[in-house]
Parts: structure tokens; sequence; C-alpha cells
């Protein structure tokens, strides 16, 4: 019997059983490794790596550009490559060589001092994103966090307002979602949620700018957080005009504009920000930027950093909620400042785009061929292909249109045959070092998964 997505549920339900037990055997020291983690929470360092199709998650050895080998000796091609925290690849080289001349010949992992590191990451995220002043932490979430403290204080409004399905990290104020009957509420599996959600924020669907403004209309919203477009449901693109319109909506009811570029930095050098010629108030951005090596940062408007900085109330300088003894450090400033201008330039990110567009055509070209009720969207170098089509156009229809079974097939018929995808969803991300040669590889694998699947 077969189902919105197209393929019969018995055949899905033994390939997938076939997949699971290849895993299993091929992967014995990865298994033994996972069930000798007693003192593991989960038996993994985060609980989030038990997102696994197969059961027991991949112990890796080493990494290198986008290549992974993990500890039974089996390589792969690398697609997910962090969730965009390796967009630049494993280890990048320059990345390599600037920590370790800061460790090992300059010292100083941790100083509570600046380094002149900090202000040409400043200037260079300026110059990308267009907001002329930043500041740094170690998560994107903490950035987030530390953005969504200012505004609350410059504006003396309470609420955030959100996209359902919306990605920022563990930002408490984001796990709110759309319900069926169309008011907010928790999202699903929220952890030990400090309030009621609908205390601290309110929430909108994505390209719905009547939905926003009925929300902003309250005039409780100090700023809307959002990615400019949905990336961890789904790539979920912004229909035209909307983006202008949300910025139109947000000057009308004196709310502030926060662009999350965490993951939609794949757009280009300066994101979705410059992609789209965006005019936020504040810029928030992490994962991607130091090259691996864990960093955030939020850059402020001219107009807002003159007002924070004029309020003589607030406690900017020790213990008001703002930073930490970490953020801004030695090591993560040198190794942001060698991923910008040597590793994720204008050049690579024009390379990566053009393998994510081969990627995107190949795949579309495999889906038609199978005549499979599938689609796929790209965002710059992140492609991700859907179970439905049309693809999604908010968060609450992308959240409707997954199929989990289907989903964990494919990712462990990929990864028993060397391809990585990210384990959330079916995003791939192409980095520096991703060639053709490695995009024609997976097309080659998903094709022969998809004829098994439909035969």
């Amino acid at each position: 019997m077969s189902t919105e997505s197209g393929v019969d549920r018995g055949r899905l339900a033994e390939l997938a059983a076939r997949e699971r037990a290849a895993f299993a055997e091929r992967n014995p020291r990865s298994a033994a490794a996972y069930q000798r983690s007693d003192h593991l929470f989960g038996r993994v360092p985060m609980t989030w790596m038990n997102k696994t199709a197969a059961g027991f998650p991949l112990y890796v050895a080493t990494a290198r550009g986008n290549r992974i080998t993990d500890v039974d000796g089996h390589d792969y091609l690398d697609f997910a490559l962090g969730d965009t925290g390796a967009m630049a690849g494993h280890s990048p080289a320059p990345v390599v060589e600037a920590v370790t001349r800061r460790l090992a010949t300059l010292g100083g992992a941790t100083t509570m001092m600046p380094t002149e590191d900090a202000a040409i990451v400043a200037a260079e995220l300026a110059r990308r994103f267009t907001v002329p002043y930043w500041s740094f932490a170690l998560t994107a979430t903490d950035a987030n966090r530390w953005a969504i403290r200012l505004l609350r204080a410059v504006t003396g409004r309470s609420k955030i307002l959100f996209h359902s399905y919306c990605y920022h990290g563990s930002v408490d104020e984001s796990l709110i979602v759309v319900g069926p009957d169309g008011n907010g509420r928790s999202r699903e599996g929220n952890v030990g949620a400090p309030t009621d959600v609908t205390n601290t924020s309110r929430v909108a669907e994505f390209n719905d700018l009547a939905g926003l403004e009925r929300e902003l209309a309250h005039g409780d919203v100090a700023a809307v957080l959002m990615e400019p477009a949905l990336t961890n449901i789904g790539i979920v693109l912004p229909e035209p005009g909307y983006l202008a319109g949300v910025r139109e909506l947000t000057r009308k009811y004196g709310t502030y504009l926060i662009n999350d570029e965490t993951h939609t930095f794949s757009a280009g050098p300066g994101g979705a920000t410059a992609f789209w010629g965006l005019a936020p108030d504040v810029v928030t951005i992490g994962k991607a930027i130091g090259g691996g090596i864990p960093v955030g940062a939020y850059g402020l408007s001219e107009d807002l950093a003159a007002a924070l900085t004029g309020r003589t109330d607030l406690d900017l300088v020790d213990m008001g909620g703002v930073g930490g003894t970490l953020a801004g450090n030695p090591v993560s400033m040198a190794a942001t400042r060698a991923c910008l201008q040597e590793v994720l330039t204008d050049a690579a990110f024009a390379g990566m785009i053009g393998t994510a567009t081969a990627f995107a055509a190949g795949i579309r070209k495999i889906i038609e061929t199978y005549g499979l009720p599938w689609s796929v969207s790209q965002l710059g170098a992140r492609v991700e292909y859907r179970f439905a089509d049309p693809a999604p156009r908010n968060g609450t229809e992308s959240a409707a249109k997954a199929d989990a079974e289907l989903e964990d097939f494919l990712h462990v018929y990929l990864a028993n045959r060397g391809v990585l995808l990210t384990p959330f969803h079916n995003m791939a991300l192409m980095s520096p070092d991703t060639t053709a040669g490695d995009v024609e590889r997976h097309h080659e694998i998903f094709n022969e998964a998809l004829h098994e699947l439909t035969s």
C-alpha cells in the first residue's frame, strides 16, 4: 500500500529491516563503544546524538575536508558537515594553523583579555552582514539569548515573536508552535520549560504576513527573531515579498528584527541577509564561522548600539546577564579570523553553491524518473529533498509532511554505502572540498535506493 510519500509501506519496512541489520553487522566497533558508555547520559556526549537511523551512532576516528573515517575503518562522504558547524570542511588547514599557533606558540586559551583578531573578525562580519557592531559568544544559542535580553531592555517589551517550527538552538522562548486552533502552544517535547512559552513568546506561520501583523498588533513584542528561510524542519523558502513585508511590519509596530544566520549562512558569504538585501537590526550567527571551533556572534545596527550604550541603567560589563568568561576567547577568535579570511571566502561560496546547484538538479531528475511526489529545495550551498510536492510553505505544513520511516531508510541505506546526510532531516551541505564526483556518488546510491524501493 502506498501513502502520501508515494512508496509501498510493506516494501519500505522490508528494506529498512535489511539495511539496519547490515548496519549492525558492518559496525561492530561502534556498537561496542556505544554499549561501553555506561556513564554517559543516553550513552552519548549529547543526547541528540541518539538521533540515528540504525539504533546506535557511528563513532568517528578521523575527519578531514568532507571525508570521515569511523572506528570500524569505513570511509564516508560527509554531506552532514556537523549540521553546518563544519561547512568549511573538517579541520581546514588555515584554521588548524591559526589555532595551533595560538595555543602552541602564543599561548593563552582563556585570558579575559582581547586579541587583535577579534576586531578583525568584527570588521569582516560587518562587511558581510551590513550591521556595524559585533560581540561574541560560544554558540548561536547564547548569541540569540543575549540579543533577546538587549532588545527587551531597550524596548521595555516582554515578548519575542517566532515562526512555527523555527530553529534558534535551545532558546527557551523559541519553543513555540502554532496549534490546531491557530494559537501558540509549547512545541512537542519541550523539556523543563521555565514558564508557559506563551507568557514569553508569540508565534506566526512563515510566509503569513497577516498572521504576523495580528501578533505584532498586541504591542508587546520586543523583537521578531527569525531565520530568513526555515532550515531545521526542511528548507522552507520565503515567498516573493515576504521578507520585505516582515521588515515593513516590524517597523510599523516598533519591533526590532533579528536575522538568525546560523544555518542560512549557506546562502552566500553574507548569508541570506546579503543575498536577499535584507536590513535587520541584529544578526546572529554561530557554528560555521569558526571552522569547527565553538563560536557565536551577534551584530547590532548603528541606532540600536547607540540606544544601548546610552542606557546607564544597564549593566553591560559585569553581572547584567549578557556575556560569558570564555566568550571572545583567543582560540575562537583566531579560528574565526582564519575561517572567514582564508576558507569561507567569496570564491569558496561560488564553488560550493555551484556544486549544490548540480546536486539539486540531479536529485530532481532522479525523483522525476520514479514519478515520486517529492520536491527539492536549495538555499545556496544547502539542499534538501522533501517527501511532498509542492514543497511546504510554512513550518507546520513541513512538520506534517515528515515521514520518519522513509527518512531513516534512506539515511541508513546511504550510510551503508559510504554517504552521510545530517541525521535530523534530508539535508546535504556542500563544503569547499565537495566535488562533482562526490555529488555523482550520492546520486548513484540515491538512485539505487529508489530503484529498490519502487521495484
